[in-house]
């Protein structure tokens, strides 16, 4: 018997969810925990499915137009070497897209943020965020953007408002 052929036909297939066509194309995004050294998790976001690869790692994969928050955070023997926070909207073969590594074929990125400080400051929105019962992910892409320039130009943080978010949602169901 080819165990070549069995090994293939045994391995979880993370292309296309069973609820989805396969014309569909998915945005998979890398995820991992090694205690005291690295963790990279979803923040937020609804991935249409997981793949547990073994103990250490998955995967998520989202469907076109999805906004998903990824958190990596790395350290050493000697304490904290990264703290990093992107927000990233999944795009589709036709939009473009940056390369982000652990993000397959890559996504628009909305918000990066680098640092514990930055990092921190954006969880604080974030928490604000879901304070108001709105999921992160159903947030305006401009408002991640907007957050993402005033971190990166030390300005004053913008809020999210219910007003806001209704706005965006009517303009959303006028296209």
């Amino acid at each position: 018997m080819n165990t070549h052929a069995a090994a293939q036909t045994s391995a979880p297939s993370f292309a296309v969810p069973a609820s989805q066509s396969c014309g569909t194309p998915l945005t998979r995004v890398s995820l991992a925990y090694f205690a005291h050294r690295i963790n990279l998790y979803l923040r937020f976001g609804e991935p249409a499915h997981t793949v547990r690869l073994d103990r250490w790692r998955q995967v998520a994969v989202f469907l076109p137009a999805a906004i998903f928050g990824r958190i990596r955070w790395e350290s050493n023997d000697y304490g904290t070497t990264r703290w990093q926070l992107m927000v990233m909207q999944a795009c589709t073969p036709l939009d473009a897209a940056q390369r982000i590594l652990g993000v397959q074929p890559g996504a628009r990125l909305l918000l990066h943020a680098e640092g514990e400080r930055q990092v921190q400051a954006a969880l604080s929105c974030i928490d604000a965020i879901e304070a108001l019962s709105i999921a992160p992910n159903a947030v305006s892409p401009a408002y991640w953007r907007t957050l993402g320039n005033r971190l990166a130009a030390r300005g004053p943080l913008p809020l999210y408002s219910a007003a806001r978010h209704a706005a965006w949602l009517a303009g959303r169901a006028l296209l």
